[in-house]
C-alpha cells in the first residue's frame, strides 16, 4: 500500500509538469540554427551563419595540404560553377578562366558598380561619409538582402555603405542610388555608362541591386575588370574586410552586421569583395586576397550552394598564389621625379606612380630584365593633385607588357601673364633656371 501511495503522488507531480511543458514553444530548426540563406523576391538574405562557418573551416583544412593537386589540375578548379576567372588585380593578367565571356545573371555582384559610383561621389565632393540620407518608401520596400531600413529613417552614407558592402543590402543600395543619381533609374544609367567607360561589352544592368530581371546580365570577365576598378579605390577595403560590425549602435535597436563573405575570416589575406545569390544567378562571389605584394581577384558564377561557392573561390586563389609571383618594379605613390610647369603657380611639380607596377611571373622562372619608359601628356592648368598626367610603360625588349598611370602629386593653379613675368625674372635672378 505504501508503494502504491508513493507511485500515485509521483504521477500527480509529473502530470502538471507535462502540461506546463506542452505549453512551451518548441523551437523549429530555423529558429534554433541560423540557416544559410532565405530567398525573398529572388535575392538572398545571408546572415550570421554558423553552419556555413563550420563548412568553411572544414573546406579550409581540406584545401590546405593539397596545394600540389590544386596547382596541377587547373581544369578541376571550377567543376560546379557555370563560369569563373582568376586575374592579377594590378596587371589584369588572366591566370585561369572558364566561360569568362558568357552573359548570365550575376545577382549582387552588380553592386560593385554601385560601390564604384558611391566612392567616386565621395571623392568628388558630391557627398560625404557623414552626410545623412533620408530613406524613401521605394528604398525601404526593397526585398531580398536588407538592413531593414524604414521609410523616413535617417542613416549616414558611411553606414549605408557598410550595409551594402558587408550585408549586401538592397535597401541601402537603393537609398544611396537615389541620393547620388536623383532617381534609381538615373543611377542605373550611370552604372551602365561607367561599365562602357571601362570598355566592357558583356554587361547591362536594369537595377542597381542585382535582383533577377530580364536583360540584366554580366560576365565573369567583365566582373573581374569591374572588381579591378573598384580596388583602385582603396577605401573599399575598409568596408569589405571587417567580418562584423554594428549599425544603429547608439540606438535602442543596434543591428549586428555580419559579412556575407566568409573568406574574410577564413582565408589568409582575403579582404573582399562581394557575394551574391538569386534563383537565376545561383551563388556567386567576387573574392580578393593579397599575399607577398600580389593581389588576386577570383570570380565564380552559378555555383549550386554557398559552401561550394566558397570552396571553388578558395581553390582559384590558392592556384594563383601557388603558381605565380609578383615581380614588383615600383610601389604605388613612388616618386618619379618632377616635371616643369609653364605658367603655373609653381614651376616644378612632383610626379608619382598611380599604382603598384610589376610583372606576374611563374614561380621558379628566371626574372627577365625589364626597361621603363615614361610618356607624359600635355599639362593643362589648373590641375589637381592625383590627376593622371601620363603613363609609364614596362617593356621586355621592344614588347610593351604593361602600362601604368602617372599622377601629379601637387595642386597647380594657372597664373596671370604678369605673375609669369615676375616668376621668370625671379628664377633668372636666383639662378633656378
Amino acid at each position: 500500500m505504501k508503494k502504491i501511495c508513493i507511485l500515485w503522488m509521483t504521477l500527480l507531480l509529473i502530470s502538471p509538469l507535462q502540461v506546463f511543458a506542452s505549453d512551451l514553444p518548441i523551437p523549429t530548426p530555423t529558429e534554433d540554427a541560423n540557416i544559410e540563406t532565405r530567398s525573398i523576391e529572388g535575392e538572398e538574405i545571408e546572415g550570421k551563419d554558423e553552419l556555413e562557418e563550420k563548412d568553411m573551416m572544414e573546406e579550409k583544412d581540406m584545401i590546405e595540404g593539397k596545394d600540389e593537386a590544386v596547382t596541377t589540375a587547373a581544369e578541376d578548379l571550377i567543376q560546379n560553377g557555370k563560369a569563373g576567372i582568376l586575374i592579377d588585380a594590378v596587371t589584369g593578367e588572366i591566370m585561369f578562366e572558364k566561360n569568362s565571356h558568357e552573359r548570365m545573371a550575376v545577382a549582387s555582384l552588380t553592386k560593385m558598380v554601385a560601390q564604384i559610383l558611391i566612392l567616386e561621389a565621395v571623392e568628388k565632393g558630391v557627398t560625404t561619409w557623414d552626410e545623412k540620407v533620408t530613406v524613401s518608401a521605394n528604398a525601404s520596400g526593397m526585398g531580398g538582402s536588407q538592413i531593414w531600413l524604414e521609410t523616413g529613417e535617417v542613416m549616414s552614407v558611411q553606414d549605408l555603405m557598410k550595409g551594402i558592402s558587408m550585408g549586401s543590402a538592397n535597401d541601402a543600395t537603393v537609398a544611396l542610388a537615389e541620393k547620388i543619381g536623383g532617381t534609381e533609374a538615373n543611377f542605373v544609367q550611370m552604372m551602365n555608362d561607367k561599365v562602357k567607360s571601362l570598355g566592357l561589352s558583356d554587361t547591362n544592368f536594369v537595377n542597381p541591386t542585382g535582383l533577377d530581371e530580364e536583360n540584366h546580365y554580366s560576365s565573369a570577365y567583365d566582373l573581374a575588370m569591374i572588381a579591378k576598378e573598384l580596388l583602385t579605390h582603396e577605401k573599399i577595403l575598409e568596408f569589405s574586410s571587417p567580418y562584423e560590425d554594428y549599425l544603429r549602435q547608439d540606438t535602442e535597436t543596434p543591428y549586428w552586421l555580419v559579412n556575407t563573405n566568409k573568406l574574410v575570416r577564413f582565408y589568409d589575406g582575403a579582404d573582399g569583395l562581394k557575394t551574391g545569390h538569386t534563383d537565376n544567378a545561383g551563388y556567386c562571389l567576387a573574392g580578393t586576397a593579397k599575399k607577398d605584394n600580389m593581389r588576386l581577384i577570383a570570380i565564380v558564377l552559378g555555383e549550386p550552394s554557398a559552401s561550394i561557392r566558397n570552396t571553388e573561390t578558395m581553390a582559384l586563389l590558392d592556384y594563383g598564389f601557388n603558381l605565380y609571383q609578383m615581380n614588383l618594379i615600383k610601389s604605388k605613390n613612388e616618386s618619379l621625379g618632377s616635371i616643369d610647369i609653364e605658367k603655373g603657380s609653381i614651376s616644378k611639380a612632383e610626379i608619382i606612380t598611380g599604382s603598384d607596377i610589376g610583372v606576374i611571373e611563374k614561380k621558379g622562372t628566371d626574372s627577365s630584365q625589364y626597361t621603363q619608359e615614361i610618356k607624359l601628356d600635355e599639362i593643362k592648368l589648373p590641375i589637381k593633385k592625383g590627376t593622371q598626367v601620363g603613363i609609364i610603360q614596362i617593356k621586355n625588349g621592344e614588347e610593351v607588357i604593361g602600362e601604368y598611370p602617372i599622377l601629379i602629386n601637387q595642386d597647380v593653379e594657372k597664373i596671370s601673364f604678369l605673375q609669369t613675368f615676375v616668376n621668370t625674372f625671379t628664377d633668372m635672378f636666383t639662378g633656378t633656371k
